[in-house]
């Protein structure tokens, strides 16, 4: 039976929450198992239900326990929150809330801070406490002493249902693992893992914030896996939707009656595009909501960092509105002022909190100072998308190679701005839905020019400035669009083609992860300088990058279908230069004819700015990354690193 207590919650645990600065408030509303004290008998076990519906009229908890007839719950004074203690009520109860609104109707609603949840077409809320035990110690402390801009990192973004369908949480512990590990990416994306009752949404409509799907099974399953990953040195990042919330009558769209998470005013609460309510950013509550949301996946599921999805939404008070359809800021302004205090809120608090940790921008516009310290005016981010490099790259790749040369410019643009944000160069699910076709159709040609430019292309995305992320069926080009109702089309990974592509994405980590000269100095100027930016005749790219100690490598990609077979180059060394990587070897699928014989040697002979030069051979359609060899003999190491003899292209 219920009890007249609120099982120990007071109005003076509430006082965080109402100013905005709980950011542990899962810890305090919603259903937890607790034990009271009670004069006559003791302590006794149960459940605690609390729930914030400040505008409500009567609320009650309607579950299993009742026959769904409800029990109600007490408004504690002065807080507008509702709650109650159920005896002997324990985990797996599902359960909601009826909450009869000023206006004499009663709303049945999904609990806001469940930490479980029915799996769809179900809602109901789950009671859930975890019992789960973390071994990754030394996973957590190497990550608070990690310095993220100097270590190598490059992501492999997945929707988890998608990559092979059926498989639990616990079952990707081993199959996901396995693989990743194969390939050698330091870590794994996953599109949001919130409850979201529309599978096509791929989890961007959340209504459950704190529970993880339970499609794939229960939190503690979920833990599971993200332990496992990081016993196996594999960072998690997870996105995380606090630009917007779907209308479902049973979520949070009007919880209690009234616009309770949302502005009431269409012209600040709704996104017209995306047919859902846009957060109330300057309400104390809201902030107390998604801010403890968003350390709750830090600290109860040890993810690794969040990347934070349409922030360009929460920006902007015009956001795809026409003229005449938003309200400007208090100084007449487009700027989302509340948006960007919660921001600057959320990745400061954090990062203060857990160092180490990723807070990652999905920012499509030039806002100013995404991943600039808030202390210095910026939104405080660690890392943005750049965007227009995957926009600039992916319109240059869909050209006819003859007409490359026209927009050489486009694929250079990217190094004017380099260093105004911490960028990740991202070739994400977005590029390869909604009929924008997968990676490997919007390259003109046949099967060979198609497989050659994908090789090219991600090698050299692998020596740009920036770190890197790809989604999951690109490493090995699959043909179709994503589509989460089927699993990737495996059955092509090892065919010509997808198989050396697939090969190539191994060597490139391997390669990537071996040489500080390719990420050490992402965010420096010093890690990057031109050999030769306007090379367009030739559909030509080449530069240097550099570590901290000046150890250097030359990459070179060429995206005509001619052969290079005589290419000179400036150089900033004379001496051997190494090759590391050539994507036209057959290991790789490619001619295995173009290359050369494992090295260059380069003379004192000044070349443009450069004190010495070569000549090297790059492939159609094909990149080549050379390492300057500072010692007379190769380490162990290094020969380990290089290609074999069978693999090396023939010198032409």
């Amino acid at each position: 039976m219920a009890h007249d207590t609120a099982g120990g919650l007071t109005g003076w645990d509430l006082e965080g929450f109402h100013s905005g600065g709980d950011t542990e408030a899962w810890k305090r509303l919603g259903s937890h198992i607790v034990t009271v004290d009670d004069d006559e008998r003791g302590p006794i076990t149960g459940t605690r239900f609390a729930v914030w519906a400040p505008n409500a009229k009567a609320v009650q908890v309607v579950a299993d326990f009742n026959w769904w007839n409800g029990d109600d719950l007490h408004l504690i004074p002065g807080s507008g929150v509702w709650a109650t203690f159920i005896e002997g009520v324990g985990a797996g109860v599902r359960y909601k809330y009826r909450i009869l609104d000023q206006w004499g109707t009663w709303h049945e609603k999904v609990d806001p801070m469940a930490r479980y949840s029915e799996q769809a077409p179900g809602n109901a809320s789950i009671v859930w406490e975890s019992d789960y035990t973390w071994e990754d110690d030394d996973w957590i402390d190497r990550r608070t002493a990690s310095k993220a801009y100097q270590e190598p990192m490059s992501i492999y973004e997945m929707h988890l249902g998608g990559w092979r369908k059926g498989l639990s949480y616990r079952d990707l512990a081993d199959d996901l693992i396995s693989y990743l590990q194969w390939q050698g990416y330091t870590h794994v994306e996953f599109m949001p893992l919130s409850e979201h009752p529309f599978a096509p949404s791929w989890g961007y409509q959340v209504t459950g914030y704190y529970s993880p799907t339970s499609r794939y099974g229960n939190p503690d399953d979920l833990r599971y896996l993200i332990d496992q990953l990081h016993q196996a040195g594999i960072g998690v990042i997870m996105d995380w939707v606090p630009g917007h919330f779907p209308k479902d009558d049973w979520a949070l769209g009007r919880f209690d009656g009234t616009a309770l998470y949302e502005h009431a005013d269409p012209r600040q609460g709704e996104h017209l595009d995306w047919g859902t309510y846009i957060f109330n950013y300057g309400r104390n509550e809201v902030k107390s909501f998604l801010i403890s949301n968003a350390l709750y996946w830090v600290s109860e599921f040890h993810v690794d960092g969040l990347r934070v999805d349409a922030v360009a939404s929460m920006l902007y008070l015009d956001y795809s509105r026409p003229e005449g359809q938003w309200v400007p800021n208090k100084f007449g302004g487009r700027e989302n002022l509340d948006a960007i205090d919660f921001l600057r809120y959320v990745n400061s608090h954090l990062y203060r909190r857990h160092p180490g940790i990723l807070m990652i921008a999905e920012e499509s516009t030039s806002f100013a100072g995404v991943t600039k310290p808030v202390n210095e005016g910026g939104l405080g981010f660690g890392f943005k998308w750049n965007m227009g490099w995957m926009n600039d790259s992916l319109g240059y790749l869909g050209l006819n190679p003859f007409h490359r040369q026209y927009h050489h410019n486009e694929m250079t643009f990217a190094m004017v701005y380099q260093y105004s944000e911490n960028f990740i160069l991202p070739i994400s699910h977005d590029e390869v839905v909604h009929g924008k076709e997968a990676m490997i159709n919007k390259i003109q040609g046949d099967d060979w020019q198609q497989f050659a430019t994908l090789r090219a292309f991600y090698s050299y995305m692998w020596a740009f400035p920036g770190k890197q992320l790809i989604f999951m069926g690109q490493e090995f080009g699959q043909r179709h669009e994503f589509d989460e109702s089927v699993s990737l089309e495996w059955y092509v990974a090892d065919m010509w083609g997808h198989g050396g592509l697939k090969r190539l994405f191994r060597d490139l980590n391997l390669i990537y992860r071996a040489h500080p000269e390719l990420w050490q100095l992402d965010y420096d100027p010093e890690g990057f300088a031109w050999l030769d930016a306007n090379d367009a005749q030739e559909n030509m790219f080449s530069w240097l990058r550099r570590d901290k100690d000046g150890h250097v490598i030359a990459c070179f990609t060429n995206f005509s279908p001619n052969p290079q077979t005589n290419h000179e180059t400036g150089l900033p060394f004379p001496g051997v230069w190494k090759e590391i990587l050539n994507t036209d070897i057959k290991r790789y699928d490619g001619t295995g004819q173009y290359g050369n014989l494992g090295q260059i040697v380069a003379s004192e002979e000044p070349f443009g700015d450069f004190p010495a030069s070569a000549t090297l051979v790059v492939p159609p359609m094909g990149t080549v990354w050379l390492k300057y060899q500072d010692q007379d003999a190769l380490s162990a190491d290094d020969q380990d690193e290089s290609q074999s003899e069978e693999d090396r292209p023939a010198q032409q």
